[in-house]
């Protein structure tokens, strides 16, 4: 009963926040005005607001989520998209669909192969590290976003200023603030398909945070779940960066508060992780287009959250449990 009141609790904040995520902007609309909105206004209103607070919501929510699964999947307290270079991944990705292609579908196509590549190749990293420490996981992350970052700079040089350099720089950076609403439903309906799978999968994906004989004796596959797993969350990965640019910590900042709220590793743990990051998503970007007559970067208010706490679970050594 405590951690569905928990829940509810936070659910609450979210919708809170997404609520006034609307009426925050450039444009000030208040509730009176609502219901006398001109046809123009309406079209703002719908076209912008409505888009970017769904924007938030839910990439908040996959972002949250899918951290929550890399660090069951990885057993691994540091592991998070940003963290193990598949946010990296998934923006050279995005990055070379913007210079090569053209449309929402290429662009969220690329990505999507570029997070894979990156988990590939955290695995092999990671495989040859013969003492199985769970380090190594971090450090090939490292190694891979220093590789995407190479891809990305070289992307730069080939892409033409006047045009594609722009929207790449805007990948970098991570922004809600060119999300419109006609422009989302393609990788919002990726990420609520994947999430929703994610969740059907919850028992097998908390038993692989114990030991491998013992889920394998309650009749899990270990390795099928894993590969599983991982593909959906690199997919709802890609879906959110193909819109927003690459967004850091909200992936590893949201599964541990939420292990400190509910006080244990299961399906509540999972939900709470998937609403906090919805949350912090959604006020980094009410803070973003409100802190500053221009727009800010929404990564500069999830770093000076995402940095601090990072240093602490390193000197602290967190374990899953």
């Amino acid at each position: 009963m405590k951690n569905k009141i928990l829940c509810l609790i936070f659910f609450i904040l979210t919708l809170a926040l997404a609520i006034l995520s609307l009426f925050i902007g450039k444009y000030h609309f208040s509730f009176d005005e609502l219901a006398n909105l001109n046809a123009m206004q309406w079209q703002i209103f719908y076209t912008l607001r409505i888009g970017r607070t769904v924007t938030a919501l839910a990439g908040g929510f996959a972002l949250g989520l899918c951290g929550f699964v890399f660090q069951i999947v990885f057993k691994n307290a540091l592991a998070s998209p940003s963290i193990i270079g598949v946010s990296s991944g998934a923006s050279a990705g995005a990055a070379a669909g913007i210079l090569f292609f053209s449309g929402a579908f290429a662009i969220t196509l690329c990505s999507f192969v570029g997070a894979i590549c990156a988990v590939t190749l955290v695995l092999w990293f990671s495989y040859f590290d013969k003492n199985s420490r769970k380090s190594s996981i971090v450090l090939a992350g490292i190694a891979v976003h220093a590789l995407a970052q190479t891809i990305l700079m070289s992307l730069k040089l080939l892409a033409d200023p006047e045009s594609h350099l722009a929207s790449i720089e805007y990948w970098m950076m991570g922004s809600l603030g060119n999300v419109s609403i006609d422009r989302l439903w393609w990788s919002v309906a990726v990420m609520i398909v994947t999430s929703a799978i994610l969740f059907a999968l919850h028992r097998q994906l908390i038993l692989l945070s114990s030991d491998e004989d013992e889920a394998r004796s309650l009749g899990v596959s270990v390795q099928g779940v894993r590969l599983v797993v991982l593909f959906l969350a690199t997919l709802c990965v890609s879906s959110v960066i193909s819109m927003t640019g690459l967004i850091s910590f909200i992936g590893l900042v949201a599964p541990h508060i939420a292990r400190r709220v509910i006080k244990n590793n299961k399906l509540s743990t999972m939900v709470m992780a998937s609403v906090i990051g919805a949350a912090l998503l959604l006020g980094s970007d009410i803070f973003a287009r409100s802190l500053a007559k221009s727009e800010l970067p929404i990564s500069i208010f999830t770093s000076i959250l995402g940095v601090p706490f990072l240093i602490w679970l390193t000197l602290h050594q967190e374990r899953l449990r």
